[in-house]
């Protein structure tokens, strides 16, 4: 079992930053990928990017590739999405999930998921 736990969403201005946190407990947080995903009102849940179970490897969505950031400290069991002059469009509920080892764009290779931090960007 893996408990994840998001942080650090909140309202930013277009073309704004922030920092979301991924603080995981339980099985040992080096043996899992990482992804980041996203569900904006209305729409379906989309893949953001992900991240090896190193830190040696990063995937992203095309949309954020050059603005959003991914990374890890395994020795804190966290990962971090930085992400960068925000725009509008990406107001969403953020979410971050395991998988066993597969740096994947795809849902459902991943078997935790926490319970997801509100990012509004106001234009």
């Amino acid at each position: 079992q893996v408990q994840l736990v998001e942080s650090g969403g909140g309202l930013v201005q277009a073309g704004g930053s922030l920092r979301l946190s991924c603080a995981a407990s339980g099985r040992s947080f080096r043996y899992y990928s990482m992804g980041w995903f996203r569900q904006g009102p209305g729409k379906e849940r989309e893949f953001v990017g992900a991240i090896s179970l190193s830190g040696g490897s990063t995937l992203y969505a095309d949309s954020v590739k050059g603005r959003f950031f991914i990374s890890r400290d395994n020795a804190e069991n966290t990962a971090y999405l930085q992400m960068n002059n925000l725009k509008p469009r990406g107001t969403a509920v953020y979410y971050c999930a395991t998988s066993g080892g597969i740096t994947s764009p795809y849902g459902r290779d991943y078997s935790y998921w926490g319970q997801g931090t509100q990012v509004t960007v106001s234009s």
